[in-house]
């Protein structure tokens, strides 16, 4: 009997309670209830009689939890008009409520985030902090949105005057922290900035979900502008907490470092005047470098680099002396006069054989005879980084970046400061997520890092759609939402970094001198927006479901198209949400094939065998044993018969029942 499709996302306390089934089938009683004193002792732990512990809790927060992990009945609906190169990008902007967004995205993403990097609301009892309803998520959605509450409440911020303000801030933060952190990879880190309102309860509910052994460190950032208002001490820094999922996973194959705050700079220049050397003038631009250097207001160790080679490498020299204890001794030769150097007192700091990869690789510089001890080219491009210090000093702001990019948004986050963090955490083709993107400046750097390191990082970005003021800037120029300003700043900001991108190539002449290949930059976003199920059976609450269909002469509610169910099984059968779909006709009928037959889909009417067959023939195309497939019930316009030919030719030619459902 061929499958009915679920409606609801991935429910994960069902999930969890089949892990334990795994792990531990003593601890399960009546079937599904857990025995959590017996599980204790299993663990090892001593149970306690009395409730006295050590904990952190408040008003709700098992509310909280349990909410986490209610499923969620929305759908993502695809907005192509509302996208760029939408096709064709791997990036996501996603416009909705982010914990039923996040709920959403736990088949399609679980484990395969590597970053996420946010900004929440910082609760000075000024800004917005969400009210969930736990009973009905998107019902709450679709009143946060239109600005009311379901007594027709005109929407609040967080006031101090509030009797629960520190505890609907973590009621908030709670269950968000909780599903983005299934989201992370084995290697996958967090990081949260927040200022001094909140960051005592934020380092305790971090530490109580990720665990104290995954904490990476806390980053003060000095935004050296002291805060006129305060009536104690003026504070001027915030802070970026950091926590892996697995810190022994996360170590395993990466590394938290930055590029050297001056090293690009230092490299361009080297490689402007690179351009106009010879033979003769070495010399020349060796102290032309050296005056340049001596101007800078470099305050790092940078500064030390200032020369360059004939192979147009940026060098310090440094000694090749063991400095204590002796080490090794034997003959380097000098390339003039074929001489034994002068050996240093403690020996050489390398062995013979290093020493002579250095000599082939042209790093060993020698005095004007065997008297001068040689020195060694320490070349700054591969020393380009350095470990991630807990003190970040960077009073900028990024108000003249948004003027040039005339996007009017008051407290954006530091494009340079989130690209340094997304550099030192994430590399390749890594997934960055941000679900309180505001101004999306964290899509902007994830762009802007790509460029410098030649990467293919993706992003996701997540934005409740609040409405602008009608008094502010912003609606004034067009802006009726806050998402409207994230999509339309990543427009510009990608056209502007591709755009100097194509500049600096043409001025250089050559590609290795721009990591990035301008064609193959992503400037791109797929817009998806959290709405109500396209299905029926998913919104109604009938204790016979089955028998309510009858009701409904098709299961998709009205205004819904093809491509918006499509992307809601995509969703509920766990595929990314920027896998290439494609369509093939067979006599007329649509089928769409997702991520290269992973998945077909029918939604056509008057289903019969030849579309199976297709389906099977386009399979066997892509060389893969088997795959899933996807039709609508109702295609088969009660034709029973053709729907069980259609699955056992599909049986037959190798699909497991498993993968067979109907919608």
């Amino acid at each position: 009997m061929v499958n009915k499709m679920n409606g609801e996302s991935l429910d994960i306390t069902k999930q969890n309670i089949e892990r334990l089934k795994e792990l531990f089938p003593e601890v399960l009683t009546d079937g599904e209830k857990i025995d959590f004193d017996m599980l204790r002792t299993i663990l090892g732990e001593v149970v306690e009689d009395n409730n006295e512990r050590y904990q952190f809790t408040w008003h709700g927060k098992k509310q909280a939890i349990l909410g986490a992990q209610k499923p969620s009945k929305g759908t993502l609906l695809p907005v192509p008009e509302k996208s760029k190169n939408f096709s064709s990008t791997e990036n996501l902007y996603i416009e909705g409520d982010n914990l039923e967004v996040l709920k959403l995205l736990q088949k399609s993403y679980n484990s395969k985030i590597k970053m996420i990097y946010i900004d929440p609301p910082y609760n000075t009892g000024k800004d917005f902090v969400y009210k969930d309803n736990f009973k009905d998520g998107m019902q709450n959605y679709l009143e946060q949105t239109g600005q009311i509450d379901s007594e027709g409440n005109h929407l609040s911020t967080n006031t101090e005057t509030n009797g629960r303000f520190h505890t609907d801030w973590l009621n908030m933060m709670y269950p968000r922290l909780k599903l983005a952190r299934n989201l992370l990879s084995d290697e996958g880190v967090i990081l949260v900035n927040i200022d001094e309102n909140e960051m005592v309860n934020l380092q305790k509910i971090m530490n109580e979900i990720f665990g104290e052994g995954n904490e990476l460190g806390t980053i003060i950032w000095d935004k050296r502008n002291p805060k006129g208002d305060a009536k104690g001490i003026s504070q001027q820094h915030e802070y970026i907490c950091t926590f892996a999922k697995n810190k022994d996973s996360f170590f395993q194959n990466n590394e938290i470092r930055r590029p050297k705050k001056n090293a690009k700079i230092i490299l361009d220049k080297a490689k402007e005047l690179f351009s106009n050397i010879n033979n003769s003038n070495l010399e020349e631009i060796n102290l032309e470098f050296s005056r340049w250097m001596n101007k800078q207001s470099f305050s790092g160790g940078e500064k030390a680099y200032s020369k360059i080679d004939e192979f147009g490498n940026v060098f310090q020299p440094v000694s090749l002396e063991k400095p204590k204890d002796p080490m090794y001794f034997y003959d380097v030769i000098h390339p003039i006069t074929k001489k034994p150097c002068k050996k240093p007192p403690k020996g050489w700091r390398v062995s013979e054989p290093t020493m002579n990869e250095l000599l082939e690789q042209n790093r060993i510089l020698f005095g004007k005879d065997e008297s001068v001890l040689p020195r060694r080219k320490y070349l700054l491009d591969e020393n380009i980084m350095e470990k991630l210090p807990s003190l970040l000093y960077y009073g900028g702001s990024d108000t003249e970046l948004l003027k040039k990019l005339n996007i009017p948004f008051d407290t954006p986050k530091v494009v340079e400061v989130c690209k340094e963090h997304i550099v030192a955490f994430s590399k390749e083709s890594d997934i960055i997520l941000d679900f309180f993107s505001g101004s999306a400046t964290i899509a902007h750097a994830v762009i802007q890092a790509n460029v410098e390191d030649g990467s293919n990082r993706k992003f996701i970005m997540v934005q409740l759609p609040e409405v602008i003021d009608e008094k502010s800037e912003a609606y004034k120029e067009g802006f009726k939402t806050i998402c409207d300003i994230g999509k339309e700043r990543i427009r510009r900001a990608g056209e502007m970094i591709k755009e100097e991108l194509i500049e600096k190539k043409k001025n250089t002449g050559m590609l290795d001198a721009v990591k990035m290949d301008p064609d193959n930059l992503d400037i791109g976003f797929k817009v998806l927006k959290l709405d109500k199920s396209n299905i029926h059976e998913w919104n109604a609450e009938f204790e016979n479901l089955e028998d309510e269909l009858d009701l409904f002469e098709t299961p998709f509610i009205e205004n819904r198209n093809e491509l918006d169910i499509v992307y809601e099984i995509m969703l509920k059968y766990g595929l990314e949400l920027t896998y290439p779909i494609e369509t093939f006709e067979v006599n007329g009928k649509n089928v769409y094939d997702i991520a290269f037959g992973n998945l077909f889909i029918c939604l056509a009417d008057n289903i019969d065998t030849n579309i199976a067959k297709a389906i099977i023939a386009k399979r066997n195309e892509y060389g893969i044993e088997t795959s899933s497939v996807v039709f609508s019930d109702a295609g088969f316009n009660g034709n029973d018969s053709e729907k069980l030919n259609c699955i056992e030719l599909l049986k037959d030619a190798g699909y497991p029942e498993d993968n067979l459902l109907t919608i």
